[in-house]
């Protein structure tokens, strides 16, 4: 099977943005670029976490609702959340209500406000295990490698949680620590580009 997609304006992209249409709009915008923003580094750990065992496609279409209860991922407010807030948020039909996933972004939260005092950035942190291109195989072949799984140990041996080696990957590719999009994807070269002109933290 191809590993391309041809999009409504008829250029070739990654196959797995042609699963639902609002995967098209997050593939091009998003998707594989580089980020070096704490809080959308935040965020998108947040939403990995919630999306275990379940499809993107439904953390993305309640990420807004996301946002909106957890104070737009901003991770000092959300480290001091308490019981009453966890009360809140499993009442609130517009995230995932799963009590572990809630405490763990409560918690990674707390965490990420410690890694700032530590290391300055979250940025500074995560971009430190941008995979070496020896550790990649062509795109969308992998769901692990050397830097996630050793990115995913450092982060439980500091006290986060709910962050496994898939999960890690998964957020490299989103983060643009990895250019994912497949050869061939008419998205590939933009994201050569915009990490070409990116300072990394």
């Amino acid at each position: 099977m191809s590993a391309l997609f041809e999009g409504p304006d008829g250029l070739a992209r990654c196959r797995w943005c042609g699963g639902a249409p609002e995967f098209l709009d997050y593939h091009d915008r998003e998707w594989g670029f580089p980020v070096a923003q704490d809080t959308r580094l935040f965020e998108k750990l947040c939403l990995e976490s919630f999306q275990s065992g379940l499809s993107w496609r439904t953390i993305l279409n309640k990420r807004e609702g996301f946002r909106a209860a957890f104070d737009g991922f901003d991770f000092y407010k959300v480290a001091q959340y308490g019981a009453a807030d966890v009360d809140r948020l499993l009442g609130d039909a517009a995230i995932v209500r799963h009590r572990g996933k809630i405490a763990a972004v409560i918690n990674n939260a707390a965490r990420a406000v410690e890694m700032v005092e530590a290391e300055g950035t979250l940025a500074a942190f995560f971009w430190r295990y941008e995979p070496r291109p020896e550790e990649l195989g062509p795109p969308q072949t992998q769901s692990t490698s050397q830097s996630s799984i050793a990115l995913a140990r450092e982060l439980k041996r500091r006290g986060w949680k709910f962050l496994g080696p898939t999960t890690i990957f998964a957020f490299m590719q989103a983060m643009g620590l990895i250019n994912d999009h497949a050869e061939g994807c008419s998205l590939r070269a933009k994201a050569v580009e915009a990490r070409t002109g990116f300072q990394p933290p």
